[in-house]
């Protein structure tokens, strides 16, 4: 039997059900998860994807992963029209500055029209900071951290790894990070 997306005049297929089947594919080295879909062609990637080079410093490793965070669920134009609040808000993802963030800082950025008021996304960020500067005291930089991961089978273990030590990373917030930081991970169903 063949699937309700493929069948024709289907009345079956609910919003959920779509989405569902277009989340997990693998398109000309963009990934089409959380509604990420390349618009037409002549399509490149934005500029915060580091896609065959990778970021330059620890402190755009943590936008770069902050921003995916927040990317998760909710529509990337949002999110990219935003971004320069995030920026100033987030005093330009300074690793060394946000790890420093108080309840005080917190309660300020909840209440920062500018950006997305989640509070379990935002605490993440502060808690994610932290971990960056940890790594960064016992690996040089987060790169050498990258670097020092078994990156066998998909990257299975360095996703594991992310997972433990940051908030908010789930395993598909962990791969389209490391896609987008132009590590070379596959899409899982991709062989």
């Amino acid at each position: 039997m063949k699937p309700h997306w493929e069948k024709k005049n289907s009345k079956s297929a609910t919003l959920l059900d779509s989405f569902q089947t277009t989340k997990t594919y693998l398109l000309s080295h963009c990934i089409v998860e959380w509604g990420f879909r390349l618009p037409e062609k002549g399509w490149r990637p934005p500029a915060w994807m580091y896609r065959g080079r990778r970021p330059s410093n620890d402190d755009a490793y943590f936008e770069n992963m902050t921003r995916v965070i927040f990317l998760a669920g909710l529509s990337w134009r949002m999110i990219d029209k935003k971004w320069p609040n995030f920026k100033k808000a987030f005093q330009d993802f300074s690793i060394e500055r946000v790890s420093r963030f108080t309840a005080a800082d917190l309660e300020r950025l909840l209440k920062n029209e500018g950006i997305v008021r989640n509070r379990l996304k935002i605490q993440a960020t502060i808690h994610n900071a932290g971990q960056f500067k940890a790594i960064k005291e016992k690996f040089g930089s987060f790169q050498s951290f990258l670097d020092s991961l078994d990156k066998a089978n998909n990257y299975a273990s360095v996703i594991e790894e992310l997972g433990k030590m940051f908030q908010r990373l789930g395993p598909s917030s962990a791969r389209i990070f490391l896609y987008t930081v132009g590590e070379n991970i596959r899409h899982p169903e991709e062989r």
